[in-house]
């Protein structure tokens, strides 16, 4: 198993976020994380990508014990997140905003004494090209509409090869065909990345993904196949009550 989170616990004060929940995660799975708003979705992503530190429970990745490990720690094990909140800078170019992050998995060394721009130009050209912005690629990343930006930034996310991508509803605001193109550049990292996604949209989490978990008030109401999950009576019910 790539991913094994289990009997997470998280407490903010008085709030109990996430109460004995877990996510198992193969290699080369699509996963999908539902659940009604509230329901731990967003603080189990984070629980497991080191921006929390569970209060209980343990997250192994690739059969280490990564619990305490700090984001950068996970990063370098192979893991990488990208938040609901753009991170791009939108006043470099599209070209320059992945370089950047092709440069950070390059050592200091690596930065002062070699030409990495020039190295590293097939690469990026590669991955703009992978999500159809290599006609925008000296453009301002400011110029570019919203669903692009996230585009940008799921490539971004990409560029140090992790094992796991962790998006957490990267198709917040986005238009109908922006979503559906969203699934379409997604599909091809299956072959060397597992994915697990938060998303409100269950269309599109149906049609990416795998297997789903999904959470209820800090626990996990059921995991399974797309098939289990839609045939399951509590699931429907919390949908049902929610609307």
């Amino acid at each position: 198993m790539l991913l094994e989170a289990a009997g997470i616990k998280k407490i903010f004060g008085k709030l109990t976020a996430l109460d004995g929940a877990a996510l198992t995660v193969g290699e080369n799975e699509f996963h999908g994380l539902i659940g009604p708003n509230g329901s731990g979705k967003s603080t189990l992503m984070k629980c497991i990508a080191g921006a929390e530190v569970p209060t209980q429970g343990k997250v192994s990745f690739i059969n280490t014990d990564i619990t305490a490990f700090t984001p950068t720690e996970r990063a370098r094990a192979g893991m990488s997140l990208k938040f609901q909140i753009t991170s791009v800078l939108p006043s470099l170019t599209l070209y320059d905003n992945i370089l950047l992050a092709l440069q950070a998995q390059s050592s200091l060394f690596d930065l002062v004494f070699s030409r990495t721009r020039g190295a590293l130009h097939d690469q990026v050209m590669t991955m703009l090209t992978q999500f159809r912005l290599a006609d925008r690629a000296f453009d301002a990343a400011a110029a570019l509409s919203h669903g692009q930006q996230q585009w940008l930034e799921i490539a971004m996310a990409l560029a140090g090869k992790p094992r796991l991508l962790l998006l957490d509803e990267p198709t917040g605001g986005m238009s109908l065909e922006e979503r559906r193109v969203t699934g379409e550049l997604l599909q091809p990292i299956k072959q060397h990345c597992s994915l697990v996604i938060v998303e409100h949209d269950l269309d599109f989490i149906r049609d990416i993904c795998d297997r789903l978990t999904v959470l209820d008030q800090g626990k996990v109401l059921a995991s399974g196949t797309v098939s289990e999950i839609q045939a399951n009576k509590s699931v429907q019910e919390i949908y049902l009550r929610r609307a």
